[in-house]
């Protein structure tokens, strides 16, 4: 079998990651879970939604991680990412969360992508099959994912150290266990130990037995290939935690079984809880309606306008389950949102967390520019606004490179980006006030443009034509 190639372990230090992803060797490093205790805090929080198994895990678990007996040393906890899309999104920052969470309190935490598991799909939650991945189409989504959660697991640790010893924090793909396995011989020796009954009475397996368009084979043997991938870091790296959404408890319980068979130890399973939208459906691509975390599908003015948007009655829970800041501050926080409501101090606090925890510094100072320019026609935030920023926050606008001749006109300008009709009527488009440059309406079309007026200081022009129809204009030999 082969080892897994993304990282290894040597001398207590993790190769192939950033320096910063240091494991201290054992016996050197505590763990520090806080007053209260790691798992209480996030139940409160309402992080971690559900234990298993449920008769041992109210005294063992808490042990393992508050006041275990063998001096409180760092546990491995991990949680899968299957690459069925090439970008995580809104719906994975929790789990990715309960990790960091981990991570902070000292423990070591592994992001496996499911580099293999991908192709066959997971039923969880799924009332039709994935359509099917070719094996280069799911290893460029699992690149991209190990990019996503490496970029996430750097702005964490950058934006938002708290002075403590973290653990490590690594990135695996399970196709490195699994690429050199052959068929039979995994069957021979996996297969024998999972009972067809245990496994067909799972919510998911019965959910969709009974659904018209039933289950394949590929989609049925998922849960035993996640009940492996949790023995493989059970083995390997000491992993006796794993971490999911609600929807996974039925697949934890596999890794769970196969492992106790295997080795008479107990493993445990945490999972968090999902995010729906406002019609209640479950936040994700297979829904249609993701909120991506990478800036090329969802940029970090739509992250944070997706948080800033969040309803008075779910603000307080998603501070809680979103961000690091302590309950006391979120109820301060609060308090003062009783107070003044319509300045929305809750929604911003949320996105800005959220969305520099995504994108980092520069990506939040990014998302309140285009919230400037946007919504309060703020002329400075569009002067210092960058190509690919203007193009984010105006996605369906035409974009023209254009040469300033002496004496360019609002007319002229207008005809050239294709932006008004030629002729009369597009000449009353302007004279009756249905054109603006740079959230100022012009009626002159013989107007010659203005350096720092019609045109700004980096060399670009907002056009707009009546409520909602954008163009942008970067203009050439300046």
């Amino acid at each position: 079998m082969a080892a897994p190639v993304l990282c290894c372990f040597f001398r207590g230090r993790c190769f192939g990651t950033p320096g910063w992803l240091t494991v201290l060797p054992m016996g050197l490093r505590k763990a520090h879970s806080g007053p209260q205790g790691l798992l209480a805090t996030q139940k409160k929080r309402g992080l971690f939604k559900e234990f298993f198994p449920d008769k041992i895990t109210e005294t063992e678990l808490p042990e393992l991680f508050d006041h275990g007996t063998a001096g409180n040393f760092p546990q491995t906890i991990y949680c899968g990412f299957d690459p069925t899309a090439d970008s995580l999104h809104v719906g994975h920052l929790l789990a990715l969360l309960g990790l960091f969470h981990f991570q902070r309190a000292g423990h070591n935490v592994i992001a496996l992508v499911g580099g293999a598991t991908a192709r066959l799909g997971d039923p969880s939650g799924r009332t039709k099959e994935r359509e099917a991945m070719d094996a280069k189409r799911v290893q460029a989504n699992a690149l991209a994912l190990r990019r996503g959660l490496e970029s996430l697991a750097a702005n964490h640790h950058q934006f938002f150290a708290d002075g403590r010893t973290w653990g490590s924090f690594t990135v695996l793909d399970n196709s490195a266990w699994y690429q050199s396995q052959h068929l039979v011989d995994f069957l021979a020796a996996v297969g024998g130990h999972f009972r067809m009954g245990t496994l067909l009475s799972r919510l998911s397996v019965q959910t969709r037995l009974k659904s018209p368009e039933g289950m394949s084979l590929a989609e049925f043997l998922y849960q035993v290939l996640q009940a492996y991938d949790f023995y493989y870091l059970f083995q390997h790296y000491g992993c006796r935690v794993q971490l999911g959404g609600s929807d996974q408890l039925g697949n934890i319980v596999s890794g769970y079984e196969f492992i106790h068979k295997l080795t008479g130890e107990d493993v445990f399973g945490i999972t968090v809880p999902l995010i729906t939208s406002t019609a209640g459906a479950k936040l994700g691509k297979s829904a249609g309606n993701a909120v991506w975390l990478n800036r090329d599908k969802t940029s970090p003015f739509e992250l944070y306008q997706f948080f800033v948007r969040q309803q008075d009655d779910s603000v307080e829970r998603y501070l809680k389950l979103f961000t690091f800041l302590p309950l006391s501050e979120i109820n301060h926080i609060m308090q003062l949102h009783v107070k003044e409501p319509e300045k929305r101090g809750p929604q911003k606090r949320l996105a800005a967390e959220v969305t520099k925890l995504v994108h980092g510094r520069e990506g939040l100072e990014s998302a309140k520019r285009c919230t400037q320019a946007l919504y309060h026609n703020s002329i400075d935030a569009l002067e210092v606004m960058s190509d690919e920023e203007l193009k984010e926050l105006f996605k369906e606008a035409s974009f023209s490179e254009l040469v300033l001749d002496p004496g360019t006109s609002v007319l002229d300008t207008c005809r050239k980006a294709n932006a008004i009709p030629n002729g009369p009527r597009g000449y009353r488009m302007i004279t009756e006030g249905g054109v603006s440059i740079n959230h100022r309406q012009v009626t002159n079309p013989e107007s010659v443009l203005v350096v720092g007026q019609h045109i700004l200081k980096n060399g670009l022009s907002l056009l707009k034509i009546g409520k909602r129809n954008f163009y942008i204009i970067k203009w050439l030999q300046l």
